[in-house]
């Protein structure tokens, strides 16, 4: 009595039928990493390497959430463990959670930092990675979209990926704040 509305399969849990597109999604976003990191060290961008950041922590929540279905499918053919092992995906929202605050707490370090000496930031090549990982974190909000209304588990990487969408929009607008003004953020 399972329904698959656009999922990966039926299933009886909404974070097993999303486990595909968890996984599309972990694989794109690990990838664009790499290119944050690089771009944001490149550029001397904050803003790339805060949201390179804020990447590493959706990867890393998209991996515990799929880990966490994993292990709650597992453990869903044995009698002696039934819906303790459902809890490890409430716990993995919660880590990411935390992770996400861990980050924000980097930055502001990073930030008043940089404060008293800025340094030339790249805004072309700040632009175009910016460009590019809004448009990682688009297609990782449309696979992850459905499954946010079914699952808690889903929803957290989903609610991750939109608020990297938001990064990603702020490091556009503070490229073109520095290519047009030649400040720096």
């Amino acid at each position: 009595m399972s329904q698959s509305h656009g999922s990966d399969g039926p299933t009886g849990r909404a974070g097993a039928r999303y486990k595909r597109r968890l996984a599309a999604t972990a694989v794109l976003i690990g990838g664009f990493l790499v290119v944050e990191i690089v771009g944001g060290l490149l550029t001397n961008s904050l803003a790339l390497l805060a949201d390179a950041g804020h990447m590493a922590t959706d990867l890393l929540g998209l991996s515990m959430a799929l880990a966490a279905i994993h292990t709650a499918d597992r453990g869903s053919t044995r009698s002696d463990r039934t819906f303790g092992m459902y809890r490890l995906e409430v716990l993995a929202a919660l880590a990411n959670a935390v992770l996400l605050t861990g980050l924000v707490v980097y930055v502001l370090v990073e930030a008043i930092g940089r404060i008293g000496d800025p340094p030339d930031v790249l805004a072309g090549g700040m632009l175009a990675v910016a460009t590019g990982g809004l448009v990682v974190n688009l297609i990782g909000i449309v696979l992850l979209h459905g499954g946010a209304k079914e699952s808690l588990n889903v929803e957290g990487a989903y609610l991750e990926v939109l608020a990297d969408t938001i990064g990603s929009i702020a490091a556009i607008v503070a490229a073109v704040v520095i290519a047009t003004t030649g400040a720096t953020i």
